[in-house]
């Protein structure tokens, strides 16, 4: 009787995977889309040379959301809990990626006033812009 009893608990936890995932899954295609495209964007970023410094960082944002577009799919077809976590735990390493590169991008546009308005404000005491 235990075995029925378990069989009972997991379809319920099963079923509560599908509806958990559903969201999600239904936006799966829209993540594909978008890792894609970060994918495209490391490879042209790789071009230059500067460009090749970095250019793993927008590949590794694009694998890491068709990863989870995949193990969303998963879990919702399946109801497998853990497949749900995983792509769960991608998201949040691609929204935390992303939290960096938006902190840095506003500590270098502050440092880049600071360093360009210092230079006006040394030009300006020095006798003005040169002609």
């Amino acid at each position: 009787m235990s075995d029925q009893f378990a069989s009972l608990g997991q379809a319920g936890a099963n079923q509560s995977v599908r509806e958990l995932s559903q969201p999600l899954a239904m936006g799966s295609g829209w993540m594909k889309f978008v890792g894609i495209m970060f994918i495209v964007q490391g490879a042209l970023t790789a071009i230059t040379i500067v460009g090749i410094l970095i250019a793993w960082l927008p590949i590794w944002i694009g694998v890491l959301v068709m990863q989870s577009a995949g193990s969303i799919e998963r879990a919702q077809a399946s109801g497998d809990a853990n497949a749900l976590k995983d792509a769960l735990a991608k998201l949040r390493t691609y929204f935390v990626i992303q939290g960096v590169l938006y902190l840095v991008g506003i500590v270098l546009m502050v440092l880049y006033f600071i360093f360009f308005g210092a230079m006006l404000a040394a030009m300006m005491k020095s006798g003005g812009l040169p002609h």
